[in-house]
């Protein structure tokens, strides 16, 4: 058998993962003829197809899904061959992958930009937002080097680390802003907001209401940003993540409400694969995102009085 390439690993995997010529040669920076190529070539060498081509259908046969499930483990050890030279330069520079799930990413990542381009000023930082089921995929699969989670994971073969805990607030229409703040219970009688499956925020909101997770039919959102502006047209209530306020209250005719304890919360933390090379760094990075959380709450909190104050002034007789 002749000798596969890395380039073709790495292509055959972006084709594994997209399912489509187009998307896979865009994710690899190069031409779609160019990666049909040596997706050829590489199935010659293994003298057997790795895909099922149809129209507008690309799927791995079972023997190119046997192939991938190895590609995968190749290809994060050559990474690491990589991150261990790093560590062993002398610190941490060059490329950070990071993954951030979408509750978080909107609010803390300019703090995360900020922080680490004080700290280790050679680091170029790519970002992948996405839900957390995919990110600890790229992490298992060495496409990300760490991610920014709701804790906990409790996946064998990471390592996890707390970075801060948060409250969830509860955003109203602003003409609710004199009104009792509902408890738990009261929020079960009330058209309660959500994000679409897949967001464990969904599942964090339900379980302090404790609906079930088929209990709220309709009006689900793909973003904190929908679901805000859903309750200033008055189709109901929402939490979300105090870290959110800033960004998401701005333009809309919401209050906001801290609700009673044990109030719901959750804790953030940075999640990396337990054998990396970089852990030590990763450790230390956790401590600068431990210290750049703490501002961001600041902000956070501050911008909790703020919208209570524009929705009192909403409800004020006009003279």
């Amino acid at each position: 058998m002749a000798n596969l390439t890395l380039r073709q690993l790495r292509y055959f995997a972006a084709l594994a993962r997209h399912g489509h010529f187009g998307r896979a040669a865009a994710a690899c920076a190069v031409s779609q003829p160019a990666l049909s190529v040596q997706i050829r070539e590489m199935e010659s060498a293994l003298g057997a197809p790795l895909f099922e081509r149809a129209p507008r259908q690309l799927r791995l046969t079972g023997f190119g899904a046997a192939v991938a499930e190895r590609v995968d483990g190749i290809l994060s050890a050559v990474d690491e061959l990589g991150d261990l030279a790093r560590v062993a330069r002398g610190g941490l520079a060059g490329r950070l992958r990071i993954g951030v799930i979408p509750t978080i990413a909107p609010y803390f990542l300019p703090a995360i930009l900020e922080a680490l381009g004080r700290s280790d000023p050679g680091l170029d930082i790519d970002v992948r937002e996405t839900l957390t089921s995919r990110l600890l995929g790229d992490l298992a699969a060495g496409r990300i080097d760490t991610a920014i989670l709701a804790l906990p994971i409790s996946e064998p073969g990471l390592t996890e680390t707390p970075l801060f805990r948060e409250d969830f607030v509860l955003v109203r229409p602003a003409a609710e802003a004199s009104e009792p703040v509902p408890d738990a219970e009261a929020l079960r009688s009330r058209r309660l907001l959500l994000l679409e499956e897949g967001h464990c925020f969904r599942n964090q909101a339900l379980a302090f209401c404790r609906i079930g997770p088929n209990a709220q039919p309709g009006l689900d959102a793909a973003s904190l940003s929908t679901l805000v502006q859903m309750v200033a047209a008055g189709l109901g209530v929402t939490l979300i993540p105090e870290m959110a306020v800033p960004v998401e209250t701005r333009s809309a005719a919401v209050c906001i409400a801290r609700l009673a304890a044990p109030a719901p919360s959750r804790a953030v933390g940075l999640v990396w694969r337990a054998a990396s090379p970089l852990a030590g760094e990763l450790d230390r990075i956790a401590g600068v995102l431990r210290a750049a959380s703490s501002a961001l709450r600041a902000t956070s909190a501050a911008a909790d009085r703020d919208v209570a104050c524009r929705a009192a002034e909403r409800e004020r007789p006009s003279r």
